[in-house]
């Protein structure tokens, strides 16, 4: 990362490496749920990767997890009824550009299944989704406009290392909670990044 030689760099987002940590938020959010799913693409191979690490530290929590897969409106539709009629507690949406593309359809879809509901990005959280962890996109934004700024003025690529972003947000949006009827825990508001009233 910090040589990556030959004509690629930029800011690794950490989207699939936080699924483990995602889970353990939102168990720590849900400590009785045992049923949790996991939605995610799989026609992306990073996709399938970053699932089957989130499947395994779901049962290192000692819950119960299936996976379900989506990549279309139609099929992300047909997965949350399959998951609301297997009853699941809860549910991780996977790190997925074709996620963030249809962020208020699933938003939307997981407050008319009321289930609780963990993402990547706190853009979901805004739309209404109840519980995010991760990078800043406006964070990402700014410091790959650095970038490309620098090698308009002829930096070398290969010389620029990939940004390994540190701050991670966690967000929460109260309404949502309360519409769903669940209290947050105050050990998890102590940590909160943002709340969303």
């Amino acid at each position: 990362m910090n040589s990556p030689g030959g004509n690629a760099t930029g800011v690794n987002l950490f989207t699939g490496e936080l699924g483990p940590k995602r889970l353990s938020l939102l168990s720590d959010l849900l400590p009785t749920a045992s049923h949790l799913a996991i939605l995610f693409n799989p026609n992306v191979p990073l996709g399938v990767i970053n699932a089957d690490q989130a499947e395994t530290a779901a049962r290192n929590l000692g819950k119960q997890v299936k996976k379900y897969t989506a990549s279309s409106n139609e099929e992300i539709d047909a997965a949350f009824a399959a998951i609301a009629q297997d009853r699941v507690n809860a549910l991780l949406v996977a790190a997925e550009p074709t996620f963030n593309a249809r962020r208020d359809r699933i938003v939307a879809l997981a407050a008319r299944y009321s289930l609780p509901t963990m993402y990547e990005q706190r853009e979901f959280a805004v739309a209404g989704g109840l519980i995010s962890y991760g990078t800043s996109l406006v964070e990402t934004y700014r410091l790959q406009g650095l970038y490309a700024g620098k090698i308009l003025k002829g930096a070398n690529v290969s010389d620029l290392p990939v940004i390994q972003l540190s701050k991670f947000e966690l967000v929460i949006n109260l309404r949502t909670a309360k519409a769903l009827g669940l209290t947050i825990p105050s050990g998890l508001l102590s940590i909160v990044d943002d709340v969303i009233e």
